[in-house]
């Protein structure tokens, strides 16, 4: 993005399709971001461009940078002659730094652009001018920093603009996730460990995390193995030197139980050996999302290592949809593998839906619950669909029909009122770019059953340290709050090339955030 006159053209698309251009006066450029950030909440495409000859629109603002910063604004429309007019005062709190005074600059501006959309489209936001993952984490920050929980309610209420709805959720998970972790704030001098096994046995639609096929030619399944065990020795060795106790382990992909059985037991032998303490981590927990991938012998296997929590996923109940997202296995299979895992003796399952598949709405929704309501696994994570960059949903919407905001906003009440029904409490939550009318993700648990890798995740309270194969580590230096993501090659063909240097470079990495 380039300055030119001060002046800012912003373009929002439908598709291929554009909607609407703004000329955009009054702020610099470097605030352009943020108003792509708040125009994608109503707009499937967004741009900011030079020029503005061709508006079909103009935002006018004026922005007084003091304390408190004022921010006003106008948005005209020229084709009907309608104007929408906004101001804001916005507090700054004494002893901000520039970075500090400018992110409240940058709220205020959001926060008068949004108000103008909404009173331009009529719609409302349910998470105000937030657009980043972890709203939870936002409220725990309000409560370290010595608000009162009302005190941060009506900061999320006032400044941020959050429906009540969504502050009475964060209310409540943040509650539970200091009753499930009373020691959360203070867990910067332990570390979790993700293990990342990058193999499906197919793809489905409207995924994006490393999922490759078992039987592909993206990488040796062995060759893979055989460059994670050497990352688990290595990995194992630095945390005992730097003498930090393991909280939680936490195998992803892909879907972990795509490799064999043999594979998984040699695996679980490598980190018993290297990870010190691992046998007594607070929690064990494997991604068996794929039913196709369960067996007798994998199942008995997960127990007889003392495995805490596992995922059977349905996503939907539907065969028809099953087929279509790219999920081949059938429903049947979900049931018997869920049904074959009890008779094992698992007894801390959680499952998966997808608010918003394609060709569901309510009634669907309402059956999928039911089901859930039959089966009573330990926990549910009900997520909102989103288009990720890159998936085959996204590169080809056409073929999908998908709930629109109302109905997807109704469908998350239906899991909220379902769960309390129940006796299913919330205890994570988090968001996604381009999420069914800018909703949420968010994990149900009986209590008791609360995953809390999923909560350590989410509100980042120490290093999460991953191995293998599009495992992230989230690197927290102990008492700065900082987080340095190292992420490991995704492609596995990548990883096997590239692993010993790649554990060089993160161990070193490690050594320099906690000064060893």
């Amino acid at each position: 993005m380039h300055e030119q006159k001060g002046e800012r053209a912003v373009t929002f698309g439908d598709g291929a399709d554009i909607m609407v251009k703004f000329e955009v006066r009054g702020i610099q450029s470097a605030y352009g971001r943020d108003l792509e950030l708040i125009a994608g909440l109503f707009f499937e495409e967004v741009k900011i461009m030079d020029g503005g000859d061709d508006a079909d629109g103009r935002v006018t603002f004026e922005v007084t940078e003091g304390r408190p910063v004022e921010v006003w604004a106008e948005l005209f429309i020229p084709a009907d002659g309608k104007r929408y007019e906004m101001k804001h005062s916005r507090r700054v709190p004494a002893g901000l730094d520039d970075k500090g005074y400018r992110k409240k600059v940058k709220q205020a501006i959001s926060f008068v652009f949004l108000e103008l959309l909404e009173q331009w489209t009529g719609t409302r936001q349910p998470w105000g001018i937030l657009t980043g993952v972890r709203p939870t984490k936002l409220l725990h920050s309000m409560l370290l920093g010595g608000m009162t929980e009302e005190e941060a309610e009506k900061e999320l209420r006032e400044q941020y603009r959050l429906h009540p709805d969504k502050i009475a959720v964060l209310r409540e998970i943040v509650r539970r996730q200091r009753t499930v972790l009373p020691d959360l704030y203070d867990l910067d001098k332990e570390v979790s460990l993700y293990v990342g096994i990058p193999f499906c046995p197919t793809k489905c639609a409207y995924c994006t995390f490393p999922a490759y096929s078992i039987q592909g030619r993206t990488g040796s399944v062995t060759e893979f193995l055989k460059g994670l065990h050497e990352e688990v020795e290595a990995v194992g060795a630095w945390i005992r030197r730097a003498n930090l106790p393991v909280t939680t382990v936490y195998f992803g992909g892909g879907t972990p139980t795509s490799i064999s059985a043999r594979q998984m037991d040699d695996l679980f032998d490598a980190l018993e050996r290297h990870i010190p303490g691992f046998e007594s981590v607070r929690e064990l927990t494997v991604e068996a999302g794929r039913p196709d991938t369960l067996d007798e012998e994998k199942i008995s296997l997960m127990k007889r290592r003392k495995v805490d929590r596992i995922s059977i996923n349905p996503q939907s109940f539907r065969e028809d949809t099953l087929k279509l997202i790219g999920r081949h296995h059938t429903v049947r299979e979900t049931l018997d593998k869920y049904r074959l895992a009890r008779e094992l003796g698992l007894n801390n399952i959680n499952m998966d839906l997808i608010i918003g598949l394609p060709g569901e709405g309510i009634e669907v929704f309402r059956e999928s619950l039911a089901m859930v309501d039959e089966l009573r696994p330990e926990s549910i994570t009900v997520h909102t669909l989103s288009f990720k960059r890159g998936s085959v949903m996204t590169n080809n919407r056409e073929k999908y029909r998908v709930a629109g905001r109302d109905e997807t906003g109704e469908m998350v009440r239906m899991a909220r009122e379902w769960a309390a029904e129940k006796g299913y409490v919330p205890y994570y939550l988090y968001r996604q770019k381009n999420i069914l009318g800018n909703q949420e993700n968010v994990g149900y648990a009986l209590p008791g059953h609360e995953s809390l890798y999923n909560i350590i995740i989410m509100e980042e309270r120490h290093t999460i340290i991953g191995l293998g194969c599009g495992a992230v580590s989230k690197i927290m230096p102990p008492g700065t709050g900082k987080v340095i993501r190292w992420p490991n090659p995704k492609e596995p063909l990548a990883y096997i090339q590239t692993y010993r240097d790649q554990i060089r470079d993160k161990l070193q990495a490690l050594d320099e955030a906690y000064g060893l």
